[in-house]
């Protein structure tokens, strides 16, 4: 295998291109500077369960299995709650939430077919890390310090907020204090440590406390949370020696799993006869009859359009009409919408919200007056995508696996 620089991703979770574009957050100005920056896209949903397991997997929900924050379980009759909202977790039973977004999201909902690359890079030798990011799975075994947690399989270093932890870092409990950004600091701190000690080949540094600042207040008013996630990613560049040492060492990758849009109006949708599971700006309907149960929310302002599968083919419909040029609106609106209708875990029907609208959650929270995404709007679609040390950027976030394997002379392992 030819020798190749060590890999950092850093991947800042909702940020917009138009915040990187214009930020003067000193550490990340200078890594914009340095490299090659493109406009990339998400998948769709564009929610971050969704997008992270297309980051690990490079493929879209078809290849994953994982269709959105909130699902209906068909094998075992009952619903998934991933983390609308601590509320939304609460109404789906706590517990259970709690475990299927740590632990069951990894070991049992994403697909065995989908190769991470974590498992694609472990398989070749080569040594992986990973910081806080929920779609994980790797090779090595790790115990929880939390009671009442089953072992997981991540990379060989792994760090996820506190829970589980591969390596005594020093670093102090995430949870402490996420409104002050407290998840992203211990980010930095265990980076931090990873880099004095040469620990990997590729890190994967997820800074999540921007997206729940950008929920908040809105997705171009989160400044002070950037800030802390450039605090963050300045640790790694001094633990490295500083700017142009981090540089020389590391090839690198920044981008964000999806983009935000400022919320107006919430709507609560349901339909007698079916289930409907929604949160932020996506919603699956699972019933027995797509074309009835698209047709019922014609009259729906919150809905922009709804899709579903007919004999194998891709339906779009708004408002009672049937076009698929309704999707040509959107970034690779065909393709996204069509990927995420053939993942066996979604729902039969899936709605896109219209600009300025949320859907309530289990518990009827929304962001009202801040931020959310989860469409095929461009606005919730596009990432920032800057690399240093590879070629051209991805188009996107389902083509960052395969950059790094081919980075590392690794073979694109099967994806299904």
């Amino acid at each position: 295998m030819p020798a190749s620089k060590r890999a950092i991703l850093i991947l800042i979770d909702g940020l917009t291109p138009s915040m990187l574009e214009a930020t003067h957050a000193p550490t990340l100005r200078y890594l914009l500077d340095s490299g090659t920056y493109r406009r990339a896209l998400s998948t769709f949903p564009s929610l971050t369960p969704v997008c992270l397991a297309s980051v690990a997997t490079g493929g879209h929900p078809d290849v994953h299995g994982i269709p959105h924050l909130v699902w209906w379980h068909r094998a075992e009759q009952r619903l998934v709650e991933y983390g609308s909202s601590f509320g939304a977790l609460v109404a789906a039973g706590l517990a259970r939430g709690i475990r299927d977004t740590i632990v069951n999201l990894n070991e049992r909902h994403l697909f065995a077919s989908a190769v991470t690359v974590y498992e694609a890079l472990e398989d070749a030798g080569l040594t992986t890390a990973a910081i806080n990011i929920t779609t994980y799975r790797g090779r090595t075994r790790h115990v929880s310090s939390v009671p009442g947690l089953p072992p997981v399989h991540g990379p060989k270093h792994f760090f996820f907020y506190s829970v589980y932890e591969s390596d005594r870092t020093g670093a102090p409990v995430a949870w402490r204090n996420r409104a002050g950004g407290s998840i992203d600091a211990y980010a930095g701190q265990v980076g931090r440590w990873l880099v004095t000690r040469d620990a990997f080949d590729l890190l994967v540094f997820y800074l999540p406390d921007y997206d729940y600042a950008s929920h908040a207040l809105g997705p171009d008013a989160a400044h002070d949370a950037l800030g802390r996630a450039d605090t963050a990613i300045a640790a790694l560049v001094e633990a490295a020696g500083g700017r142009e040492a981090f540089l020389e060492r590391y090839a690198v990758v920044l981008c964000s799993d999806h983009g935000q849009s400022r919320i107006e109006r919430v709507a609560r949708l349901r339909l007698d006869g079916a289930l409907v599971t929604a949160s932020n700006r996506a919603a699956m309907v699972y019933g027995s009859d797509p074309r009835a149960l698209s047709a019922a929310f014609d009259e729906e302002p919150s809905v922009d359009v709804a899709v579903f599968l007919e004999n194998g083919s891709l339906v779009a419909r708004h408002g009672g009409d049937e076009d698929l040029a309704l999707l040509d609106r959107f970034p690779d609106g065909r393709i996204r919408a069509e990927a995420a209708l053939r993942n066996p875990n979604a729902g039969e029907v899936l709605i896109s919200a219209a600009p300025g609208w949320e859907f309530a959650d289990l518990a009827g929270r929304s962001h009202v007056g801040g931020g959310s995404h989860g469409s095929l709007d461009a606005v919730d679609s596009e990432v920032p995508m800057l690399t240093i040390g590879f070629d051209e950027p991805p188009a996107s976030i389902t083509e960052l696996k395969a950059l790094f394997l081919r980075h590392f002379g690794v073979g694109v392992a099967r994806a299904a």
